[in-house]
């Protein structure tokens, strides 16, 4: 939703070639699982497992996340009316 409507990051997001948004919102989450689960890890957070079974169901989570992250952009996206402008 931040790179469909925040104003800057939408226009520097825009700007980018549909694979490099793929990229950049894919990292994104690999990102934030991993601080999440090193977190998880160090008893700050504890939603996952800091075990092999923790990190199978975080590696589940994170390709369900992907998906559903690609669709959510596309459905979110405001769509832009080309014979307008």
């Amino acid at each position: 939703l931040a790179f469909s409507y925040i104003p800057g990051v939408k226009e520097w997001f825009d700007a980018k070639e549909g694979s490099i948004k793929r990229v950049i919102m894919g990292a994104l989450l690999v990102v934030i699982a991993v601080i999440i689960y090193g977190l998880s890890c160090a008893g700050v957070l504890s939603y996952i497992d800091c075990t092999k079974e923790g990190v199978i169901k975080l590696i589940e989570i994170v390709i369900a996340a992907l998906i559903a992250n690609q669709s959510a952009y596309l459905l979110t996206a405001p769509k832009h009316n080309d014979a307008a402008g």
